[in-house]
């Protein structure tokens, strides 16, 4: 079973909240695992929100495009902003006690964490990861 989703957002939060439809959407149609397609959700989220909000600055001129691939192994996606990049290594750990009141990094700290693999692509403008489906 390979089976690819694909959603062009705008960047805006209204457009970043299609993401929970969308996962369920994927879900139900590739019969996922509950666990496994809620972990993925969250991971998705985090991705779309950081391309919109940081990468992008809620320019509703500019797009965030996710891709979503189904296997019989794991489920991967590609989410592409079109802004100027980051380093993600330079984010500050959001467990430290002296960063827990700030905001910033959260997002790629969690998609570290939920994800079982991740790769920031040019300059950070694109972030693959993957959530494997045989795992526990």
């Amino acid at each position: 079973m390979d089976r690819t989703f694909s959603l062009l957002l705008q960047s805006t939060y209204s457009d970043a909240e299609k993401i929970p439809d969308f996962v369920d959407e994927i879900r139900d149609e590739c019969s996922l695992d509950e666990d496994k397609a809620e972990t993925f959700k969250l991971v998705l989220s985090e991705a779309v929100t950081n391309a919109v909000v940081h990468g992008n600055e809620e320019d509703e001129l500019k797009k965030v495009d996710v891709t979503v691939t189904v296997t019989d192994k794991a489920i991967t996606a590609d989410v592409i902003d079109e802004g100027e990049g980051f380093d993600p290594d330079e984010k500050k750990d959001p467990l430290k006690e002296e960063n827990l009141l700030d905001t910033s990094g959260r997002g790629v700290f969690l998609i570290r964490e939920f994800a079982d693999h991740v790769e920031y692509k040019k300059s950070g403008t694109h972030v693959h990861f993957r959530i494997d489906l045989n795992s526990e």
